[in-house]
């Protein structure tokens, strides 16, 4: 590949001066906070471990600020934005900021969480997810592109810490378990509050994610309605949260103990694995 000139990085002036003139206010229903900070989208990029054979989706590109380091780092970006005035500026604030790289932008203008059929093959997720949407994006961006091997995502530190949570531990619960079974998946850094327009009232987390092959022998709706079920009410032993699922707490622990798993357990001492090994049990039973 040809070296290509290094982009001209937005700064916050500039992001408003476009938002201006396209007479465009962050709306709160999308969830948009726009990265400003220079410095911020190249760390970013640079901890996404971009080979230059990579083809990035990036989600929630907005006025482009992470999508111009990302062009001049991977072959390609497939930009997936929802809001129709970003989605048609981008490709022109590309052109004026890094006209040689232009051509490896693709926009394709979609919500993120049902888009399907994408152009190309995209092999990393990077994005700046919307807080309220980010846990349905990524899982359906994993079960729907099975080209993604790696990512890095930017969403709450809370969401963040959801995301990447081990068995056991506090925050883990449905999110944890339904990511796992998609992907190894950890705490790349933190991100403040301060380096957006407009400002959040928390701050941001960013989370590496790895694909991994999934349980062997297990499907992957069947595992996800026994996390559904073993999270409904975490106080629970697995018996009694499961009872609903398995047709009764009698039916439950018959499974339980065909999988090994100790009945008085709760769901959050379990990883992905023993989830597939109560669904493959229950395929038994």
């Amino acid at each position: 590949m040809e070296a290509q000139a290094g982009p001209r990085l937005l700064g916050p002036s500039e992001i408003r001066q476009i938002a201006d003139r396209l007479g465009i206010r962050p709306a709160k229903r999308l969830g948009q906070n726009f990265v400003t900070d220079a410095g911020t989208v190249s760390r970013i990029t640079a901890l996404a471990g971009l080979d230059p054979a990579d083809v990035v989706l990036e989600v929630g590109p907005g006025f482009g600020s992470l999508t111009l380091p990302l062009l001049a780092a991977a072959r390609a970006v497939i930009a997936v934005e929802v809001d129709r005035a970003l989605a048609g500026e981008l490709p022109r604030t590309v052109a004026s900021h890094a006209p040689g790289l232009a051509e490896r932008l693709r926009v394709v203008t979609a919500d993120a969480a049902r888009v399907r059929d994408l152009p190309g093959e995209p092999t990393a997720l990077v994005a700046n997810l919307p807080y309220n949407v980010a846990v349905p994006v990524v899982l359906h961006l994993l079960a729907t592109v099975p080209s993604l091997r790696h990512g890095l995502v930017m969403v709450q530190a809370e969401v963040a810490d959801r995301m990447s949570a081990p068995p056991g531990s506090r925050t883990y619960g449905v999110p944890s378990v339904k990511l796992a079974w998609f992907a190894q998946v950890r705490r790349a850094g933190q991100v403040p509050r301060s380096v957006f327009w407009p400002v959040p009232r928390v701050d941001s987390g960013l989370v590496a994610l790895t694909r991994r092959e999934p349980p062997p022998d297990a499907e992957r709706e069947q595992v996800f309605a026994v996390v559904d079920a073993a999270f409904a009410q975490r106080r629970k032993t697995l018996r009694a949260a499961l009872a609903p699922w398995a047709g009764s707490a009698a039916a439950a622990e018959q499974v339980l103990r065909t999988a090994g798993i100790d009945p008085a357990l709760r769901g959050e001492s379990l990883g992905v694995a023993e989830f597939a090994r109560i669904a493959r049990a229950r395929r038994a039973t």
